[in-house]
């Protein structure tokens, strides 16, 4: 049977489009938001939300559009949210859908979150501020609250009957073919799997996608579980939806991982993400991991600055469930924000918050009050202006991959842009004990020139390359050291004290 879309979504046909290219992407930095968990309509900083109910605390897109301020503040250009569309209804052991990844009706949105209007006010305030929507899609599977061999195909909209879907059987990830037709989740709340191999599966979402993006003028997509679809599915899609898909395939293999990106635009980084953890979670990480790893994505994949470089989301622990030293953690953000790639930071990360596994990651971010003087609120503000001006200054910074130009067991020192407009940023393990210490760096591997003098970002320190041309970093307590020509930053507002 065909299915087609609803007259609702012919509506979009008068609304405009602000849609972004992929190339267009590079240069943005993206806030993820868990719609129910930051902000509320009613502005609460109070509201009960226990995190391990895993049900909905009443964050909407009204909530957002209250305090886009607080993220634009903090360097973001645009804002990643959960998937906007009707989920199931009902508790379980598994909680309920506030995470909107269990879809029952694809042409209704989630009424918890809010209405159309405030949907598409939400999308008008973003672009106003001259900042841009990423939605997240499901297109792998629907939700019902029930076992997989008992589901009633009949309430899903459209996909209403069970020749759209796989078999039933729970995925088995040591077996790619698993992987593609059987089924996410669990056996309380099942996940039917969509038949995304099929053309009319396939024409259904892009009728649906291209609707639905240019109905609230979306910029870009985030694609729930894209190694679960049928690979032949993803460039049609992205195709119809006319925007940057950044595509989930959580795996930390780039062997595995690069692949897609030959049918998707962008991919979320995991391999860097678990070489990042890994190298910044302790003062006994692994450097030359992350080393090898960043050179290996290089030569693998096919644009690295299309990626989403991310250390924390929904799915993972968050890094401070492991460790709560501010230095390490200062390491391990701006690894992320300055590596190639969209840096992707989610909710909570900039209040420092120590939820580990699901659902004690996602905690309610108006518990934190919204705080814009914590420690790593500020580090987020002053990575996002740098790189944020290091791309005004030279464009090519988008394109420019990232490379390690020196390394020890406690230290992986970066270098990004090309001479005149290069970061070069020096990361550390050795967390918040760490000692005094001097790291010269030679101009062979900065780009720096005799007597050139660059500025620290993070102490806002000036330093003049001595005359053999080499860099003496002053390292302590195992903070980072970002570098930019002084030249760059006159009457950027950036370190106002040392750039005039």
């Amino acid at each position: 049977m065909k299915l087609t879309s609803p007259l609702w979504a012919l509506t979009c046909l008068t609304t405009s489009v602000s849609a972004l290219s992929a190339a267009q992407w590079r240069s943005q930095s993206v806030y993820q938001v868990l719609t129910d968990r930051f902000s509320r309509t009613d502005n609460s900083t109070t509201a009960t939300c226990n995190t391990g109910d895993g049900i909905y605390c009443g964050g909407s897109w009204r909530g957002i559009i209250n305090k886009l301020d607080y993220i634009q503040n903090m360097g973001f250009t645009a804002i990643w949210i959960s998937p906007i569309v009707k989920n199931l209804e009902g508790n379980s052991a598994d909680g309920e859908s506030y995470h909107g990844y269990w879809a029952q009706d694809i042409y209704s949105l989630n009424s918890h979150f809010g209405t159309e209007a405030d949907l598409l006010d939400l999308s008008a305030a973003l672009h106003g501020r001259g900042m841009h929507l990423m939605v997240d899609v499901v297109t792998n599977h629907m939700g019902y609250l029930g076992c997989g061999t008992c589901v009633d195909y009949s309430v899903f909209n459209p996909f209403n009957s069970k020749s759209y879907y796989h078999d039933f059987c729970l995925i088995n990830y040591n077996d790619v073919n698993s992987i593609k037709t059987c089924w996410e989740g669990d056996n309380t709340v099942s996940l039917p799997d969509l038949r995304t191999e099929d053309s009319d599966v396939l024409d259904v979402w892009k009728a649906w996608i291209t609707d639905l993006v240019a109905k609230y003028s979306i910029d870009g997509l985030r694609l729930d579980s894209a190694q679960q679809v049928d690979n032949a599915f993803l460039s049609p899609f992205e195709t119809a939806a006319g925007v940057y898909v950044v595509g989930e395939v959580f795996n930390g293999d780039p062997n595995y991982v690069c692949p897609y990106q030959n049918d998707v635009s962008g991919l979320l980084n995991y391999p860097a993400y678990f070489w990042i953890r890994q190298a910044f979670e302790s003062t006994s990480g692994s450097i030359s991991t992350l080393v090898n790893g960043i050179n290996t994505m290089k030569s693998t994949c096919a644009d690295t600055n299309l990626l989403g470089s991310f250390m924390e989301n929904h799915d993972v622990a968050r890094f401070a469930s492991v460790t709560s030293d501010f230095s390490l953690a200062k390491n391990a953000i701006a690894f992320t924000i300055l590596a190639d790639g969209i840096p992707i930071i989610y909710e909570g990360q900039e209040q420092h918050y120590t939820g580990g596994d699901v659902p004690y990651n996602r905690d309610a971010i108006w518990y934190s009050g919204y705080s814009t003087t914590s420690t790593l609120y500020t580090w987020i503000a002053s990575l996002n202006q740098i790189r944020n001006q290091a791309i005004y200054k030279d464009s090519t910074y988008v394109t420019y991959k990232a490379y390690p130009i020196y390394s020890d067991s406690s230290t992986i020192v970066m270098r990004k842009g090309f001479t005149g407009y290069q970061i070069i940023s020096v990361f550390t393990n050795l967390g918040a004990g760490g000692g005094s210490y001097t790291l010269n760096l030679a101009a062979s591997v900065t780009g720096f020139t005799a007597g050139q003098v660059v500025v620290e970002i993070g102490g806002c320190t000036g330093y003049t390359v001595d005359g053999g041309a080499n860099l003496a970093v002053q390292m302590a307590g195992g903070l980072p050291r970002i570098f930019y020509p002084k030249a760059q930053l006159v009457g950027s507002g950036i370190c106002k004290s040392v750039t005039g």
